[in-house]
């Protein structure tokens, strides 16, 4: 008995790649999938190959019977294809005589058509649900905004799974601020490895939160993550910069260039010393190298 385990993406490919290299049918052969494929988290994590094994039919496995005889399986299928093709042969006389109501039956064909005349019948009947596509209304649903809760559960089913298999155990409170954003807070005790450096994994996972809540809706909703409230804290500590960045320039005047920062960072930046009647700012350079320029006015 031949049994042999492949392995794919998908059950259904497992099967086929079985099927080829094993050089028989479906119906050859008996089928137990061993383990169901799994395409993990977001295709990233958690990704399985399905697993198959297929156990060839005992009546097809009869190579020892070729081997007595003196035949491989090629010179067997060889022998196969030219008994088909003397039954074939004999089949031949017949065929004329099946031909031949052939020729009467496309006589009566003509006469049908005369249903040509009623297609436009048909057609003007059908055309009346055209009329009725107002019912379209349907993609109406997913241009809804997000019910009440639904981006919240979103955003919590998301973050769970993503810190569950980070190893970090961590409680997730959304909430809406008075403009409708969605602000997701984090507490848990070793949350430096969901900020990362000055905030960058935090900005990554609160983009994915983003793309995950916003899935098929198409009233944008704003997401915010934060944790231990470091938002607030790297806010004021960037404000403080750049004010003292912004004196600096006025004590030497000259320019200061800053340190290349994330959009969210140069925004705090610009924000702070929009009010300043010394210095003004501007952003320089191309990603991940943007940074905040300060000059005199």
């Amino acid at each position: 008995m031949r049994m042999e385990e492949f392995k794919a993406k998908t059950t259904e490919e497992a099967i086929s790649l079985g099927l080829e290299k094993l050089g028989v049918s479906f119906e050859d052969v008996k089928i137990e999938v061993v383990e169901e494929g799994s395409k993990g988290f977001l295709g990233l994590l958690g990704v399985k190959p399905a697993v198959v094994r297929l156990t060839v039919r005992e009546d097809l496995e009869d190579t020892d019977v070729l081997k007595a005889v003196g035949l491989t399986r090629d010179e067997e299928t060889a022998t196969v294809k030219e008994k088909a093709e003397k039954a074939k042969a004999k089949a031949k006389p017949e065929a004329p005589k099946a031909e031949k109501p052939a020729k009467t039956e496309a006589k009566p064909a003509k006469t049908e058509k005369a249903p040509k005349a009623e297609a436009p019948k048909r057609a003007k009947t059908e055309k009346a649900p055209k009329a009725e596509e107002p019912k379209k209304e349907a993609p109406a649903k997913a241009a809804a905004p997000a019910t009440e809760g639904e981006a919240e559960a979103r955003a919590v089913e998301f973050l769970s799974n993503v810190t569950k298999m980070m190893g970090v155990e961590v409680s997730i409170t959304p909430r809406r601020d008075e403009e409708g954003n969605l602000r997701v807070d984090m507490m848990g005790d070793t949350l430096g490895i969901l900020i990362g450096r000055r905030g960058e994994t935090l900005d990554a996972l609160q983009y994915l939160t983003s793309l995950f809540v916003n899935r098929g809706q198409e009233n944008y909703i704003r997401v915010t993550l934060d944790t231990e409230n470091y938002r607030a804290k790297r806010e004021e500590a960037l404000t403080r910069l750049a004010n003292r960045m912004a004196n600096r320039a006025v004590k030497t005047g000259r320019k200061v260039v800053m340190e290349p920062m994330n959009p969210y960072e140069r925004r705090i930046l610009h924000s702070a010393l929009q009010g300043n009647d010394a210095v003004t700012t501007h952003s320089e350079g191309d990603e991940p190298n943007r940074h905040v320029v300060i000059t005199l006015k």
